[in-house]
């Protein structure tokens, strides 16, 4: 898996928002503070000083960017990797986005806008829709995937599993992204769209464990 480009796309990325935020920073009044947090209503709970607001962002991304690139060293299943690609440079370029979309958040203010943590929600929806659309497509690997005792030692369980997962976040992603509009209270909103994403984890992982005990009590059964 060649990840040369996205590393240098993000490295570029990470030293545009870093100079996005020491300019808009420079433009502010001295002690000036940014939102870093908003509650479940989608107001805003939290300030922090108007630099280390805007560079958290760029930091992370920034460290992403290593994470994602130590990937292809660090996967003993070699021959493996390049089936998994498609997920891993998903997952990537949507954390880019989200980083760039969480400064656009904080630095917001500066310009007299105050979005809602709504702008998020739909940011995270999207990822989760588009990481669910490509899980389908990876393969056993240490490193990318819903990696479980048991479908890590069975392709048939990955598949089956992946399949599922797939469907299931990319619907958690849609609930996400559609919970703004949806007339409820913001609590129960948060309560759903956290219940769905947490499904949407866990019941892959119980379903691949029952994949391989129907396998076993199969053959058992023939035995």
């Amino acid at each position: 898996m060649n990840v040369k480009g996205l590393l240098i796309v993000n490295l570029l990325l990470a030293a545009a928002m870093a100079g996005f935020a020491l300019w808009i920073a420079a433009n502010l009044e001295s002690g000036a503070q940014l939102p870093i947090h908003w509650n479940v209503a989608g107001e805003i709970d939290g300030y922090a000083p108007a630099l280390l607001a805007l560079l958290f962002p760029a930091g992370a991304s920034l460290l992403l960017s290593f994470v994602f690139a130590s990937v292809p060293f660090l996967e003993p299943l070699q021959n493996r990797l390049e089936a998994s690609a498609g997920v891993t440079r998903v997952v990537w370029i949507g954390s880019m986005l989200l980083m760039t979309c969480i400064q656009l958040m904080i630095a917001a203010p500066a310009f007299g806008w105050s979005p809602s943590s709504n702008f998020f929600s739909l940011g995270v929806g999207a990822l989760l829709l588009a990481i669910g659309n490509s899980l389908p497509k990876s393969r056993p690997g240490f490193f990318v995937g819903i990696r479980t005792p048991w479908t890590l030692v069975d392709t048939d369980n990955w598949i089956a599993t992946h399949r599922l997962g797939g469907k299931l976040m990319m619907s958690a992603g849609g609930l996400t992204m559609l919970a703004p509009f949806i007339p409820v209270s913001p609590n129960l909103k948060a309560v759903t769209i956290g219940v769905a994403i947490g499904a949407s984890a866990l019941i892959p992982i119980v379903y691949s464990w029952w994949i391989w005990r129907r396998k076993i009590h199969a053959a058992q059964s023939e035995a």
